[in-house]
């Protein structure tokens, strides 16, 4: 059965909800759809902001014939697929959901295709496309930035299930869905099937899916990679393992998961094994390279060698410490024999004068000259 996400999905501007600064009168998107014009772009915003329903609906204005693919499962076969396929000269566009988990390799093969016009891109990442997509790939798209949906374009969305609920109800969605107007329309979606009334303790137990659990703005993400990251500080590969296995397993981005574990080798384990840092900057460019699904097996190597490290916060501490002086004191003046003498002037006021190489005189400024921040 079709979903109603689906099923009421706009299929012209006119019917589209939210993102007025592109798709509004006179307003970049709106052009574009209006002249035809045949280009690449990549749309960049939260979940649910209608990526995928202005993709459709660009596709249908060019009555191109439009494949989704994600890049979460697709690969360059896939691709080939779409290219190889006669079209009978109607314009071929290609929908690249999360895009963002394309390695570079992958992203260079659509290069030549998209830069020939063979096939118009249009990318959809939830992520900074400055950091994510080849500059390459990039500077031949045009990047437009959608919005999270507003409380009154979330309420426009609602209405047109024409799923009845109280006030109540329906704030309370709105606030739980915090702009994704897809997961707002499937929670209703299944509290209907599930319970025929929409109330509020209804769609709470409806909320039973991993998916809807795990939501990357919510407080389910930011408890499961806290415990991730504290089963490796309490050297708990298992833990560690396990956690690790359900962000994969909930769609978290395997480069976010690298990230926090490059921070870790210098915070938690330190100047108790430098290395460390070394092995968590070559599994982020293994995920980088690999991506999903074989990437986890990278992460799963590098979580459980920092895990087996001896851990040392002395470096990360000192540096906080060291942070704090500079917020309470603010800059304080250099001492006169640290400074560069560049100028005869700056010699005349002593500049660099009494400099010694080795000195265990301490170079911190007068205010903080016994100041110890290293605890070692």
């Amino acid at each position: 059965m079709e979903p109603l996400a689906s099923k009421i999905r706009p299929k012209t501007l006119k019917e589209f909800i939210g993102q007025e600064h592109l798709v509004g009168e006179r307003k970049p998107f709106n052009i574009a759809i209006k002249q035809k014009h045949l280009f690449s772009f990549i749309f960049w915003g939260p979940p649910g902001s209608g990526k995928t329903t202005l993709a459709k609906i660009y596709a249908n204005s060019l009555n191109a014939k439009i494949y989704e693919l994600s890049a979460v499962s697709a690969g360059k076969a896939d691709i080939r697929k779409i290219l190889d396929e006669d079209s009978g000269g109607i314009p071929k566009v290609l929908f690249l959901d999360e895009i963002h988990r394309f390695n570079k390799s992958q992203q260079d093969f659509l290069l030549p295709y998209v830069e020939r016009g063979e096939m118009i891109l249009i990318g959809a990442t939830t992520e900074n496309p400055s950091f994510e997509i080849i500059s390459a790939l990039l500077s031949r798209c045009r990047v437009f930035v959608l919005n999270e949906l507003s409380e009154e374009n979330m309420k426009a969305i609602i209405k047109r299930t024409g799923l009845k609920m109280d006030k109540k109800a329906e704030d309370w969605l709105i606030s739980m869905a915090n702009g994704d107007a897809r997961q707002a329309i499937t929670i209703l979606e299944d509290t209907n099937k599930l319970y025929k009334k929409i109330t509020i303790e209804n769609l709470k137990n409806a909320l039973q899916s991993k998916f809807l659990r795990y939501d990357k703005a919510g407080e389910e993400h930011y408890n499961t990679i806290s415990a991730f990251i504290k089963s490796m500080r309490a050297s708990q590969p298992d833990a560690a393992l396990y956690y690790l296995a359900r962000m994969i397993d909930a769609g978290e981005d395997p480069k976010f998961i690298a990230r926090r574990m490059v921070v870790f080798a210098s915070e938690d384990i330190g100047l108790a094994k430098p290395t460390a840092l070394v092995v968590a900057n070559d599994v982020f460019r293994a995920v980088e390279t690999i991506g999903l699904p074989e990437c986890g097996i990278n992460l799963a190597h590098g979580v459980t060698y920092l895990c087996q490290c001896k851990k040392d916060r002395s470096a990360y501490e000192a540096y906080m410490e060291a942070m704090a002086d500079v917020k309470k004191f603010g800059n304080l003046p250099v001492p006169l024999n640290l400074r560069n003498p560049e100028t005869k002037l700056m010699k005349e006021l002593n500049y660099g004068k009494g400099y010694e190489k080795y000195s265990k005189e301490s170079y911190l400024p007068d205010k903080l000259k016994s100041k110890k921040y290293l605890k070692k």
